[in-house]
């Protein structure tokens, strides 16, 4: 390696020790850490102050400590920012985040036209501005943005299908929203994204293989093994709604199953349901035992064949937790299922923006940092 690719990859190593240190470091650990000289350290400290990614804070002397005080460095997350948008089939929300996930801008509105690819990417495009707006940066602090989107959603971003309409099969996200907002741009299946939130972020940070499911008005499974997404080809796994031979769509019309609507007020009849159901409402309890019924064959099913050592339930069914995750542990345990531990997300409906953020990180991640080693 020449001295200038040397430069480049201690640089790297030494914002990459920052970006995940959980406040600022000295530069006696970060030295002690990437394993470089001290002076190396500060030199490369220099010059990321002098770029902006790198804040040196004021020295504060220590008890006991009769030298000079340490100098301290903490890296400015929010130098660089990343876009995240989610789109249902009636809205779209963004965020803005930094380089550590933190979320610091959101806008949302309604779609004017949701069959229409075209339109919807442009109020995507709109929103994203808007958040940025919210979050006080600029566009030219904005690294790259991931989209979250229904349907099988190939390794490039490519919809290959969306269950009940043609009109979004072949859309390149990537490359559509990269021309309205000239950053690289990634896209996932909204259910693969959420698994990939949760385990980030949520409940499932102590597991590798997990399932996130979303289950009734809507239905999506995202599936990771040994930590990473499987899109399964053309990005059809988990995409069970597609499968006839799996009753997803026996109950999607009954109230109860509303909790996973993408319309607010379908969401709030569905609650009303399940507010009705704990005061004991008969007709509300028998509403869920069938929807409980339902959700069980299909996780069942789903325990026999991926096998997960956890599945969390989200897309709206965190909001009705107390009275279906006991219920659903039961009718596993009655079916005999394997023994999968069940929990519901703990980001509510912000799983698919976080998995978003994640996965522009993730894609991001050389040309944020730079490589740990040099290429061969």
């Amino acid at each position: 390696m020449n001295q200038s690719a040397v430069r480049r990859v201690n640089t790297s190593v030494a914002l990459r020790a920052l970006a995940v240190s959980a406040g600022p470091m000295t530069l006696a650990a970060l030295a002690e850490q990437t394993r470089l000289s001290r002076r190396t350290i500060e030199l490369i400290m220099d010059s990321l102050v002098e770029a902006g990614w790198v804040t040196e804070l004021d020295r504060v002397p220590t008890s006991g400590n009769a030298g000079r005080p340490a100098r301290r460095y903490e890296l400015r997350a929010e130098h660089a920012l990343l876009a995240a948008v989610c789109i249902t089939t009636s809205d779209v929300s963004a965020v803005i985040a930094d380089v550590r996930g933190r979320i610091l801008g959101r806008a949302h509105r309604l779609l004017r036209a949701y069959q229409d690819p075209q339109v919807t990417l442009d109020d995507a495009a709109a929103l994203v501005l808007e958040a940025l707006d919210d979050a006080g940066g600029s566009t030219d602090r904005l690294r790259a943005g991931a989209v979250a989107s229904g349907g099988a959603i190939d390794d490039d971003g490519v919809v290959r299908r969306l269950v009940h309409t043609t009109h979004w099969e072949g859309v390149h996200l990537p490359e559509q929203l990269r021309r309205r907002i000239p950053v690289p741009w990634f896209a996932d299946n909204d259910t693969n994204l959420g698994a990939l939130a949760e385990r980030w972020r949520g409940v499932a940070g102590d597991h590798d293989n997990v399932v996130w499911a979303i289950l009734g008005n809507r239905t999506g499974l995202g599936i990771l093994i040994r930590g990473a997404v499987h899109r399964g080809l053309d990005g059809a796994a988990g995409e069970i709604v597609e499968a006839q031979s799996i009753p997803t769509c026996s109950i999607a019309n009954r109230p109860v199953a509303w909790l996973t609507s993408p319309d607010p007020a379908e969401r709030s009849v569905a609650l009303g349901r399940f507010a009705a159901a704990r005061a004991g409402d008969t007709t509300a309890l028998a509403e869920v035992s069938e929807f409980v019924e339902n959700i069980a064959s299909i996780l069942t099913t789903l325990s026999w064949t991926i096998a997960p050592s956890l599945i969390v339930l989200g897309g709206g069914l965190e909001d009705a937790a107390d009275v279906l995750l006991p219920r659903v542990r039961t009718a596993l345990r009655d079916a005999r299922a394997p023994a999968v531990e069940l929990r519901a997300t703990g980001l509510g409906h912000d799983a698919a923006l976080i998995g978003a953020v994640k996965l522009a990180l993730d894609r991001m991640d050389t040309e944020l940092f730079g490589p740990l080693t040099p290429s061969t």
